[in-house]
């Protein structure tokens, strides 16, 4: 069925901003750096359930080890804030509570072993990709803004981002992927 224009104008109407929205490319920088921190404070959260479900060892220590690396990042923004002379009190962030819900929506419906390990990796470069995306963004504003010691240290929290991405991808090819395989056929 073909869409009428008014049925094409309805779809491509402007968005009315809200009385609080960011009016510059510095308050938007901001309020996406509460996100973020927010974002990543519920990580800490919830990585330590994720690993307690995950059965593979080198999984279990790969989480594990990225809880304190997400300690770190928290610490980063912190002092990100601090620069700023801003609040670091953080935003409530849809994505990754729809990104971690994800996650504990696969945790319980896969039956422990390498089934919902493979899911457990599957949620979690979810969330790295959405952490990629984020720090890439919030390094470029931080560039644009010529806030060059905040961009150095979002830079820093991207290539860790990046490398859990790695680890993960190299864990579930090597290994977790094939094994859940394997079950299947059994």
């Amino acid at each position: 069925m073909q869409k009428t224009n008014s049925q094409n104008e309805k779809n491509t109407r402007k968005v009315k901003a809200k009385s609080s929205a960011a009016d510059g490319l510095r308050e938007l920088f901001i309020d996406e750096l509460k996100d973020i921190v927010y974002a990543e404070r519920a990580l800490v959260k919830a990585l330590p359930k994720m690993a307690k479900n995950a059965s593979e060892p080198k999984l279990v220590s790969a989480i594990e080890e990225h809880v304190k690396v997400t300690e770190g990042q928290v610490q980063r923004l912190e002092q990100i804030f601090d620069i700023l002379g801003e609040s670091n009190r953080g935003k409530k962030c849809d994505a990754m509570e729809g990104l971690i819900k994800e996650g504990e929506s696969i945790m319980e419906e896969t039956e422990a072993g390498p089934v919902r390990d493979a899911g457990i990796i599957s949620a979690s470069q979810k969330i790295e990709h959405y952490e990629i995306a984020s720090y890439g963004t919030l390094a470029a504003f931080a560039k644009t803004l010529g806030e060059e010691e905040i961009a150095a240290l979002l830079e820093a929290t991207l290539a860790e981002e990046k490398e859990a991405d790695v680890i993960l991808t190299d864990s579930a090819y090597h290994s977790i992927n094939f094994e859940a395989a394997e079950e299947n056929d059994k």
